[in-house]
């Protein structure tokens, strides 16, 4: 393949996406260009797209298309070095990374060890270090060939939930006798019930639409379900901290109308429905003021806490552990789809930004 290629997407209407074409450029030193192979393509990448400039995030700015209105939706995958002029990193080599949704992607490596390689392209300097880390496979401790669908769909998700956990736990749930969480048949909310270890009289509830109840009650790591239409029914009295994975605003409010004084505490990990800027929403809630989450801030307390290869060595753990138990043939959690070529992504994402996807499917595009 002589072009490069890739999907963009309007950042004023997520669903209408476009397929561009061009040259591939020239390498100058200290460049290596990377062949992009197959990514997970789920509604995570919807929501760094609706988030995309948000400041403390600005999803957009990782891989800039250059055209106005127009930006590169990033995936997590894995993707081959066609071509490189950095020293210690081979042609052939496979990393698992932060990719645009393209055929290619010309990378200034820098930093180059045994772990892999972090992008030093200027404009990522500024940008969450994170996402800017890439991994040799060969070195990569949690790396199964096996899983490689199952490493690019839930990796990315897992590192939230298991941090999420984390910080929950580390603070005692805030005093909750109830876990609320919204969107309960997202990977992420159910990989971060998943990753619950002290729950002694805590109740972990979760609330999702009645077409999804029956996939949320088959799981088993909720203790309960409710529909969005009952959430009224539940105790009010009852300390509750609510997990909210939806974005959706209204059923913000009606959240904390419903406990008001009895929510311990409000936090926002994703934005599984609701697609729009959740620093829009200035409304005065009873309650606790709702707080993002941010994985990267609790990684770096752990790393503080623990020092950074234990905080490795337990996420690889459950992350392996997670993989398995999603991927279990008598009772899989998840059933992985792959889709061939651009054209299949674009359908891909025009269905996930309309919600038309079902919780037990996870999707892979192999380019």
């Amino acid at each position: 393949m002589t072009d490069l290629i890739q999907l963009q997407t309007d950042k004023s209407a997520l669903h209408r996406t476009r397929v561009v074409t061009s040259a591939l450029p020239a390498l100058q030193p200290g460049e290596a260009l990377l062949k992009i192979d197959r990514l997970a393509v789920t509604a995570n990448n919807i929501t760094y797209a609706a988030f995309g400039e948000v400041p403390h995030l600005r999803y957009w700015h990782f891989f800039p298309t250059g055209a106005e209105g127009w930006g590169h939706m990033p995936a997590w995958g894995f993707a081959n070095v066609v071509a490189s002029t950095v020293e210690g990193l081979a042609v052939g080599e496979r990393f698992y990374g932060y990719w645009p949704i393209a055929s290619h992607v010309v990378m200034q490596p820098v930093r180059v060890g045994e772990r892999g390689f972090y992008d030093g392209t200027p404009h990522r300097l500024e940008l969450t270090s994170a996402y800017n880390q890439y991994q040799r496979i060969r070195t990569d401790a949690a790396y199964r060939p096996e899983y490689e669908n199952q490493q690019a769909l839930l990796r990315p998700l897992f590192i939230t939930s298991f941090m999420l956990a984390d910080f929950l736990e580390d603070n005692a749930f805030f005093g909750a006798k109830q876990v609320l969480v919204s969107s309960a048949s997202s990977k992420t909310a159910y990989g971060t019930v998943f990753c619950f270890q002290q729950l002694a009289g805590v109740s972990l509830v979760g609330v999702t639409s009645a077409g999804n109840q029956a996939f949320v009650d088959g799981l088993g790591c909720y203790h309960r379900s409710v529909t969005y239409g009952d959430i009224e029914t539940l105790d009010p009295a009852l300390p509750t901290l609510y997990v909210d994975f939806s974005g959706d605003t209204t059923l913000r409010r009606r959240v904390h109308q419903h406990f008001a004084a009895s929510l311990v505490h409000s936090c926002y990990a994703g934005s599984a429905q609701n697609h729009d800027h959740l620093s829009q929403d200035q409304q005065v809630l009873p309650g606790p003021k709702p707080q993002p989450y941010f994985a990267p801030y609790q990684i770096k307390k752990r790393n503080a806490d623990w020092g950074a290869a234990e905080v490795t060595r337990r996420f690889n753990e459950a992350q392996l552990a997670f993989i398995r138990r999603v991927s279990d043939a008598t009772k899989p959690w998840m059933q992985v789809k792959e889709h061939a070529g651009f054209g299949a992504a674009q359908d891909l994402i025009d269905a996930l930004v309309a919600g038309r996807i079902d919780p037990k499917d996870g999707h892979v595009v192999v380019i």
